[in-house]
């Protein structure tokens, strides 16, 4: 295949069909106009819905006491496209679980190089680059979440102690930094790379750390949800837990991408994945059962005797650790990683999926010590609040799946991130 070289960096020539209509490409764009469909609904719902109060009508009569009336029946009544008492949704869900994945897999690539595992480093470019591509989705998640006017009052009438001003300026270095990483990794200009390469991996693994810190900062905000507010060292238990979600993808990534590329080193990347799974799966483990059985008592009956504990232990705790671990206890097998990885793809969804509507489950707070309080602004306290995901929102996780496979795609068909390097 012809190529171009600019700035050390290898560009394929690849042909319009061959970039634009290749068959992974059609597969993203059927999932994307899948999303897209979504969307559509939800603009529609938010902004044209007749007879109900919507974004269109807060943009166009910004300030009128008509509007702030209707609005509070809309949030605090019955009515409106979002209750009080669950703001957060499968948008919330996939966003945290995409964001915490794709983030996790450029993490742990980061250590792994550091200790100079070498099969990771050989493989790394393609890890990075399917983790960006991860997080782009979501991105799109969130997105659709906040809507176009939101957005744009956000930069209209800023309010930088808000979460978003936190979040705008982290990804804006973090996913420039984590594109320069992915350019060392493939530029030939090898001498370059080298010199710099350790201190890259530093700053990486230290971005990552402020990145978990600022996410976990941002559900600490929510003060009437316990579950957010009390858990304590908040940022340990979205690393642990991401890890977890980031090897299970990167074992069926490998899967789909090294198994013949690799020849016989795809046995030692699968052990690897192996062996690093059941570490991940340790360090989750012992994280909860400090939680929920010494520090945080409450939460963990919620789990594990409450409404949620069919999910817990039929989704969460049987899929993302129970049989993940046990398999990954069988040596010398490279099937069963990627098995693995499935069970641990589904599982830590369900995961993610308690802990977002778990928090909006009791809309309590012991943040300042003197026990859970009750928010003048319910009129009336729901012991156990549920609301199912919308179909809309279901279908825009779907389409985030297109982002993710379509941009990874385009990439590595112009940069081959997914080719076997040695450094």
């Amino acid at each position: 295949m012809e190529k171009i070289i600019i700035g050390g960096v290898e560009i394929n020539k690849v042909s319009f069909k061959e970039l634009f209509f290749n068959k992974l490409m059609i597969l993203a764009y059927i999932l994307l106009a899948v999303g897209v469909y979504a969307i559509y609904k939800v603009i529609e719902i938010r902004y044209f819905f007749p007879g109900a109060i919507n974004a269109h009508t807060a943009g166009m009569h910004p300030g009128s006491h008509q509007l702030i009336a209707t609005m509070k029946e809309a949030i605090y009544g019955d009515g409106g496209e979002v209750k009080r008492e669950a703001p957060w949704n499968l948008y919330i869900v996939n966003y945290i679980y995409m964001i915490y994945t794709g983030s996790g897999i450029i993490f742990l690539v980061a250590l792994f190089e550091l200790f100079n595992v070498k099969i990771i480093k050989k493989t790394a470019a393609g890890f990075l680059t399917f983790g960006l591509c991860i997080m782009f989705a979501g991105f799109f998640s969130i997105v659709v979440d906040l809507n176009d006017l939101h957005m744009l009052w956000m930069f209209i009438t800023p309010n930088f102690g808000a979460g978003i001003w936190l979040m705008l300026p982290l990804y804006s270095t973090y996913i420039p930094f984590v594109m320069f990483e992915i350019y060392l990794l493939i530029t030939h200009k090898r001498e370059f790379a080298k010199k710099i390469s350790f201190v890259v991996l530093l700053l990486s693994v230290l971005l990552d750390i402020i990145e978990y810190y600022i996410q976990a900062r941002l559900f600490s905000m929510s003060t009437p949800r316990h579950l957010w507010t009390s858990v304590p060292v908040l940022t340990l238990y979205y690393i642990v837990s991401a890890y977890v979600a980031a090897i299970g993808v990167m074992a069926v990534y490998s899967y789909f991408t090294y198994k013949d590329s690799l020849n016989k080193e795809y046995h030692v990347l699968m052990n690897t994945i192996r062996n690093t799974t059941l570490v991940c799966i340790a360090l989750l483990v012992a994280y909860e059962i400090v939680i929920y059985f010494s520090i945080d008592k409450r939460w963990g009956d919620l789990l594990y005797n409450g409404p949620f504990k069919d999910a817990f232990f039929g989704g969460y705790i049987l899929l993302a650790i129970a049989i993940p671990f046990v398999l990954s206890l069988v040596k010398n097998n490279n099937n069963l990683p990627v098995i693995t990885g499935l069970f641990i793809i589904v599982g830590t969804y369900i995961g993610r999926y308690l802990f977002v509507f778990g928090g909006n489950a009791y809309p309590l707070s012991n943040r300042f010590g003197t026990g859970f309080e009750k928010y003048g602004i319910y009129e009336k306290v729901v012991h156990f609040i549920y609301y199912s995901p919308e179909m809309t929102e279901i279908l825009v996780v779907v389409g985030s799946l297109g982002v993710t496979l379509g941009v990874y795609v385009f990439v590595n068909k112009l940069l081959s991130v997914s080719k076997v390097r040695e450094h």
